[in-house]
């Protein structure tokens, strides 16, 4: 017999076992529709920010002076934008099951390696690696290479946060109408007698006969013509049409294995007795379609589209569709029907495991509970982080009050004039980088954004062992050193510090929580302990997802201040009183998160003995 298409199928394939024991395979995406949804993404992304920038300044120009009014629009503005350059992919991933509209294009979209729905946290991990492994040192380059070598075709984003791209194709096949009821009933007809075909013979003709437009009138004449020798041998022809032939073929043999002879059927050379592939379907259709449409609906709407009593049928449900799964698998039936089951499966399983966990966590928990205990869990990589910059930051001061005449080497011209300035403008009563009024709003806005932006990249240095990260945090902390170096010799340190302080204490702060959770990622890489490297990466960067949502809470608070304020002309005794203000609300911040880490500590044995 010649090899079947199943035989030359050279698609890949994941595979996740079930609490219930059931082996489903998930369809892997291959690297050229992941390319081509990232191209279609990125090119309707672009599309999104020339949009927004062409609106708002229409919008700018037709209802806005130049003045505070507009300044604070081009503020928001700002931040419209660059949330949509580092949101896009998150928020479709997060909030659309995984599809943002280039994946949904292609049909394909991301999940949990356990085949579950992706999470918001996932999302936001392997969306922040994106800027590693598709935008740098050469676009989608580090992507497709890690795609084409891994054997689940991952890139360093779907490594960081345990997640797989897969086929979702929803409408590929469907079990189509149910038959009448005089054949799919109990007046089966008693004078059909056994199935003429063996299993193999029977599959091989109905995918013939299901992609028979789709091949050239040459292949179809062959294969007609092989089929049609093999068979007439032991069904006899009553039409000259080879095609039309076939077709009867099936449809005799279709009706034959859905009568109760057909249970008298030998499978092989073994002798065995098997149940018949047609029946089962036919029998178990109808309430495998009315479990599909209600998982769909429990995924997109939660567990409040079922009454209180309906969860634990839905639940009994799930469990006879998983068994019915393995016995399609036992029974041998089509490999399209196969293919259902398992994303009925799936549906089911993502629906009934996500109503059975905890509520969604309110965001202000998030926000001063659950990220601040993320920063406090990671002490030590925050503390390493700290070393590395403030190490630098010592020497580099130390050099340029030892030799002023490297600030000549190693500082650019503008901050050199700065520094020579700062004496004029101390005496006319300018401050640092002092910006007039309407300006400040705009420049708070881009300074948060540009701040956000670098932390991102110090975390994502996690991803190339901790190198990146830590060359991050050696060169800004040598060049804040050699700067504060250079002020102190033109005795204005002072000076300078009026500007950073207010703003400062939260701002670096940020920079090595960022940092930590960099070296969170690095530490999964490189020693993984008695964990596997997969599963430290997802553990680690779960919390280092916490981790940068702290960071995200502080920079703008950071910006904030150092755009209105830091950059005005209020008087040194507000901005240091800022400074101390920002020195304690990052203490009772952290306090805060202590506390949460303490009492998950102990609440986490108490539950596990319910």
């Amino acid at each position: 017999m010649a090899a079947s298409a199943r035989d030359l199928d050279l698609r890949e394939h994941h595979g996740v076992e079930t609490p219930e024991h059931v082996d489903v395979q998930f369809e892997l995406a291959g690297v050229g529709s992941r390319v081509a949804a990232g191209l279609l993404d990125l090119l309707l992304q672009m599309l999104a920010l020339l949009g927004v920038s062409l609106i708002g300044s229409t919008v700018a120009g037709d209802f806005f002076s130049r003045g505070t009014a507009r300044g604070w629009f081009s503020a928001v503005l700002i931040l419209l934008m660059f949330c949509l350059f580092w949101g896009y992919f998150t928020l479709f991933e997060a909030l659309n099951g995984g599809r943002t509209p280039g994946k949904q294009a292609l049909g394909i979209r991301v999940v949990m390696d356990t085949g579950r729905s992706i999470t918001p946290t996932a999302a936001v991990v392997r969306n922040l690696v994106r800027l590693i492994d598709c935008y740098v040192p050469v676009p989608l380059l580090p992507a497709v290479l890690s795609m084409l070598l891994h054997p689940s075709n991952k890139r360093l984003g779907d490594m960081a946060a345990g997640t797989i791209v897969v086929r979702d194709h929803p409408t590929d096949w469907t079990l189509g109408a149910a038959l009448p009821a005089e054949e799919a009933g109990t007046s089966e007809p008693l004078d059909a007698g056994p199935p003429e075909l063996s299993e193999d013979e029977f599959r091989l003709l109905d995918r013939f006969l299901g992609r028979l437009n789709d091949l050239t009138p040459e292949v179809q004449v062959r294969i007609t013509s092989d089929l049609v020798r093999r068979f007439e041998q032991r069904i006899p022809r009553r039409t000259s049409d080879g095609e039309a032939y076939l077709i009867q073929v099936f449809g005799e043999e279709q009706r034959k294995r859905r009568s109760r002879f057909a249970t008298r059927a030998k499978a092989g050379a073994a002798g065995r007795v098997t149940v018949p592939a047609e029946r089962f379907v036919q029998k178990k259709r109808e309430g495998w379609e009315a479990f599909r449409t209600t998982a769909l609906r429990m995924e997109r709407s939660g567990v409040g589209a079922l009454a209180a009593g309906e969860i634990p049928e839905f639940a009994a449900q799930y469990r006879e569709v998983a068994a019915d799964l393995a016995r399609a698998r036992t029974y041998q039936v089509d490999p399209r029907v196969i293919a259902y089951l398992e994303r009925v499966v799936t549906a089911g399983h993502n629906a009934l495991y996500r109503a059975r966990g905890k509520e969604r966590t309110p965001l202000p928990q998030y926000l001063l509970r659950d990220f601040p205990a993320a920063v406090v869990q990671s002490w030590l990589y925050v503390g390493l982080a700290f070393l590395l910059f403030a190490v630098p930051a010592a020497i580099g001061y130390v050099m340029i009050r030892e030799r002023p005449a490297l600030a000549e080497e190693l500082l650019p011209p503008e901050m050199i004039s700065r520094a020579e300035a700062a004496a004029e403008n101390v005496t006319e009563g300018r401050g640092y980088a002092e910006t007039r009024t309407e300006y400040r709003p705009e420049m708070a806005a881009f300074i948060i954004a540009n701040n956000i932006q670098v932390s991102f990249g110090t975390f994502v240095g996690g991803m190339t062992g901790g190198l990146l990260t830590g060359w991050l945090l050696f060169t800004n902390g040598m060049m804040l050193g050699l700067v504060m170096g250079l002020f102190q010799n033109y005795h204005a340190l002072s000076y300078l510090l009026t500007f950073v302080l207010g703003h400062g204490v939260l701002e670096l702060t940020a920079i090595f929580i960022s940092a930590g959770a960099g070296f969170r990622l690095a530490r999964a890489l490189i020693a993984p302990g008695d964990r596997t490297r997969r599963d430290a990466l997802v553990v680690e960067g779960r919390i280092a997802a916490q981790m940068i949502g702290a960071v995200v809470t502080l920079l703008a608070i950071a910006g904030t201040i150092e755009g209105l304020l830091s950059a005005s002309s209020a008087a040194p005794a507000w901005k240091y009183g800022v400074s101390a203000a920002t020195a304690v609300f990052l203490v009772l911040y952290l306090v805060n998160g202590y506390r949460a880490l303490r009492a998950a500590t102990f609440t986490a044995p108490t539950q596990s003995l319910r």
